[in-house]
């Protein structure tokens, strides 16, 4: 049994190594040579497993965000009058035009982040070994998992339905929802989900294994995504432990559509 689990986590250590390894490559944020040396800090922390004290769980636990969705004030363009009887729409009917619609266009026009503007919290926690990070800002919230109710119809990615305290949590299994190419059946059979850590004041939440520590970052910490249409759900990438930053505004909003990582229902 003891080797069967061994072998799972070096088969789950080769999936991460090549994953992140091609997501670095496509963002072109390293060199080879030191992205190699990242990814070799990533595998070495990938076998341990940390642990966060109770008074940091409850502070990460009380954290709401202040943010709230963003108000898309459309510009009328000014133009000459030509015809004394023509109506011409109010910035209201266009600015509800714009807030109805669902295109990429809502991945892009958001207003610029708290954590954009200096030092910020974020909270680490992994899966299979990949660590992602969350602003502190953006948490709702975390709560063990507990028993989910499946609902048919829906992508792999949906774990179910989850209540705590009477309220329906719309769980995600994260690794099938991140890296559904990687996600195998013995990948899958060997994950170890014992938290679910809720996406602002929305109804998501993702499944982690475990929770690793908060890190006040610096701006120059993190190499910031500047094409949001690609990967709206990636803020950017924290350098110096090559994980993902979560941009949880965008990633609402697919997970809303029902868009998986490639932004297709």
């Amino acid at each position: 049994m003891a080797s069967k689990d061994k072998g799972s986590l070096a088969a789950s250590k080769g999936l991460m190594q090549n994953y992140l390894s091609e997501l670095l490559t496509e963002e072109e944020i390293e060199p080879v040579e030191e992205q190699k040396q990242q990814l070799d800090k990533l595998l070495q922390q990938a076998s341990v497993t940390h642990n966060v004290d109770e008074k940091q769980l409850d502070v990460i636990t009380s954290a709401k965000s202040l943010n709230k969705q963003p108000t898309i004030v459309a510009k009328t363009p000014i133009k000459e009058k030509i015809e004394t009887d023509t109506v011409k729409p109010t910035v209201q009917q266009e600015e509800t035009t714009l807030k109805t619609k669902k295109s990429q266009a809502e991945f892009v026009i958001k207003k610029e982040k708290d954590y954009r503007k200096g030092s910020f919290q974020a909270m680490f926690f992994d899966v299979a070994g990949l660590i992602v990070a969350v602003p502190l800002i953006e948490l709702g919230g975390i709560h063990n998992v507990d028993k989910t109710n499946s609902l048919m119809g829906k992508p792999s990615w949906f774990k179910g339905v989850m209540l705590h305290r009477e309220e329906k949590i719309n769980v995600v299994d994260t690794a099938q929802w991140i890296m559904p190419e990687k996600c195998t059946d013995a990948l899958i059979n060997s994950l170890n989900y014992q938290y679910v850590i809720m996406l602002n004041n929305s109804a998501w939440g993702l499944m982690a294994e475990n929770l690793i520590d908060t890190v006040t970052l610096e701006q120059d910490d993190v190499k910031w995504l500047k094409d949001s249409t690609k990967r709206p759900w990636l803020a950017g990438l924290i350098k110096d432990r090559m994980c993902a930053l979560i941009d949880v505004e965008a990633l609402v909003l697919m997970l809303d559509e029902g868009a998986n990582i490639h932004q297709s229902a």
